[in-house]
């Protein structure tokens, strides 16, 4: 089963270099136009059903970009929850030092890894021959990357599109049964 895998618009925190963890942020100017150009960009795939995490940045993008497709909402997807660094200096968010570790008052990065394992395990069962796109965050992203190319999390950190600026509108990955 291959899945298409998008991440949310800009939002307030991250033009201010903030990482929203489980904080609700809005998109602002800029990520309402990235989702609705995401949505003219990707129109050719008719995707049968979108999953998005229950935060408001993915929900919104999701529904900017493909206001007439199925969306289901599934909180497996949401960003890492940072604990006390939800909102703060992307500086304090470190993501090496948390693969195994929780953040304070948080989760760890394999913590994601279980959620995201979960909702494949679902995907799986429920969904075959269909279409499906994620709309969704950095650390669910990581999960899927260290699950599906059975990659370490140093790997997936360290080759992390966001570390090169190497945005890109959609990433395909195979789910292998």
């Amino acid at each position: 089963m291959e899945v298409m895998y998008f991440v949310h618009g800009t939002t307030e925190d991250n033009a201010s270099e903030k990482c929203s963890g489980w904080k609700q942020a809005s998109l602002n100017k800029l990520g309402i136009e990235q989702a609705k150009n995401l949505g003219q960009v990707t129109r050719e795939f008719a995707f049968d059903v979108i999953f998005t995490s229950d935060l408001t940045r993915a929900v919104d993008s999701a529904n900017l970009a493909w206001p007439n497709t199925k969306k289901i909402v599934d909180k497996r997807l949401r960003e890492c929850n940072y604990g006390d660094y939800d909102g703060a200096s992307k500086d304090l968010v470190v993501y090496e030092n948390y693969i195994n570790k929780p953040f304070p008052n948080g989760e760890s990065l394999h913590d994601v890894e279980k959620r995201m394992a979960s909702f494949i395990n679902d995907l799986k069962k429920d969904y075959q021959g269909k279409k499906i796109a994620i709309m969704a965050h950095r650390a669910p992203q990581l999960a899927l990357e260290v699950i599906t190319k059975q990659v370490t999390w140093e790997q997936a950190i360290a080759n992390d599109w966001r570390k090169n600026k190497k945005w890109q509108p959609g990433w395909k990955y195979t789910i292998i049964d």
